[in-house]
């Protein structure tokens, strides 16, 4: 069951907080009867009506998408620019968004998908979802230098969470190394923010991984339809893993 106001939302005819003017305002029903209480829950098979007109419920859709370097994670631009529901309008139907973001400059794995519940249980603070980038740095770290990011790093908006470092390889001619770093937390361009406290940017980031998700087999731009035992993999592991921690990357 879910809550009233958010199914008139899911259905696209108007924002949660709209919803709920409606509701108190006396203009929805359901089966036939005024509702105005908040909160109230609809199964699948409730029939609800808006100013008099039935709603009609979209059907939920999970894709895995290869997300392009160039492309803002979005689902629309006032500069007019490149964003990922743009790849999707000639094919889905639904109106489908991402689940959390990926910088401009940044590809990988991106879940995009109109599952409300679905997209908040896999970004809510209280649960860890382990996320593996991929990023070539400026310069070659020390070991020393990498533990930091193992111990936490503070950064201006606070200490990060221990992350899980890998070194794959170095180039002493070129100065530049490649380095696996997973994280749970998610802020605001947080893994290049990682590796410039320890004082080697980011030359070029990658999002390898998303749980147990990744993008073997797509190239950039492409996406695939998740399976119903992936998305319930994904919300299996989100409320199975609590954590104090904050995250959404």
């Amino acid at each position: 069951m879910e809550r009233l106001q958010k199914v008139i939302a899911q259905s696209g005819i108007t924002s949660r907080r709209k919803a709920e003017e409606l509701i108190t305002e006396g203009k929805v029903k359901v089966n036939g009867t005024v509702v105005r209480e908040l909160g109230t829950k609809v199964t699948g098979k409730d029939r609800i009506e808006v100013n008099g007109v039935q709603i009609e419920r979209e059907q939920s859709v999970y894709f895995l998408m290869y997300k392009p370097s160039g492309v803002i994670t979005a689902v629309s631009d006032d500069k007019g620019r490149k964003v990922v529901s743009d790849y999707f309008q000639d094919i889905v139907e639904e109106r489908i968004f991402p689940v959390g973001r990926l910088d401009y400059d940044t590809s990988g794995v991106l879940i995009m998908t109109n599952d409300g519940t679905f997209a908040n249980e896999l970004m809510h603070p209280k649960y860890k979802v382990d996320k593996t980038y991929i990023a070539k740095i400026k310069g070659i770290p020390e070991r020393e230098v990498l533990k930091k990011l193992e111990r936490g790093i503070m950064l201006d908006d606070g200490k990060t969470a221990p992350a899980r470092v890998k070194f794959l390889s170095g180039d002493k001619k070129k100065q530049t190394a490649i380095i696996e770093l997973t994280i749970h937390e998610g802020r605001n361009r947080q893994v290049r923010r990682m590796f410039e406290a320890i004082g080697h940017p980011v030359l070029k980031l990658k999002r390898e991984r998303y749980a147990f998700l990744d993008v073997k087999g797509l190239n950039p731009g492409e996406f695939r339809e998740l399976t119903p035992h992936e998305v319930k993999q994904l919300r299996n592991q989100a409320v199975t893993q609590p954590s104090k921690k904050r995250g959404q990357n």
